[in-house]
């Protein structure tokens, strides 16, 4: 029994990612134009709001918040301007730490990171790094059900939070 204890939390994640009501879906993320690989949805949220509501789904779902950082306090600390930025880290170690079985240089992108930013127009954008492109970055092609879980349990916390 102890040897499949690590699928527990697996198939919890996949309940709460299963269970996303239709209703609760938004428009599909759309790839940042910046940067490559980066998925964003656009919040129909306040800055704090969205922050808020993201960790609260992160909660909700029993996934474990490491840090929430803003970072454009720090930038305000260095004396630089920075529009407002919130980086908040998360993740569900037992379906994180398979993917560092495969690769261990995949625990450059874990755990999660997704970015909650507002530009000078005041529009709030949730962002994250597609882990399909994580898959490839790592060369990772024996998790295709992990990463393709991942995947939709980030852009249902996104959703969430933007919504």
């Amino acid at each position: 029994m102890n040897r499949f204890k690590f699928l527990i939390p697996l198939f919890v994640t996949a309940s709460f990612a299963a269970a996303v009501p239709v209703a609760h879906a938004q428009a599909a993320p759309v790839r940042a134009e910046t940067a490559a690989d980066v998925l964003s949805l656009r919040s129909a949220n306040g800055f704090d709001e969205t922050v808020s509501k993201l960790t609260a789904d992160v909660a909700g779902k029993g996934i474990r918040h490491f840090a929430t950082i803003d970072q454009a306090d720090l930038a305000r600390g260095a004396n630089l301007p920075l529009k407002r930025s919130t980086l908040v880290l998360f993740g569900n170690p037992p379906l994180g730490v398979q993917f560092l079985q495969s690769n261990p240089l995949a625990g450059l992108d874990w755990p999660v990171r997704m970015l909650v930013t507002e530009d000078a127009a005041g529009a709030v954008t949730v962002s994250w790094t597609d882990f399909d492109a994580i898959a490839r970055r790592y060369r990772i092609t024996d998790r295709a059900a992990q990463f393709k879980m991942a995947g939709e349990v980030a852009a249902s916390i996104a959703s969430a939070a933007t919504q």
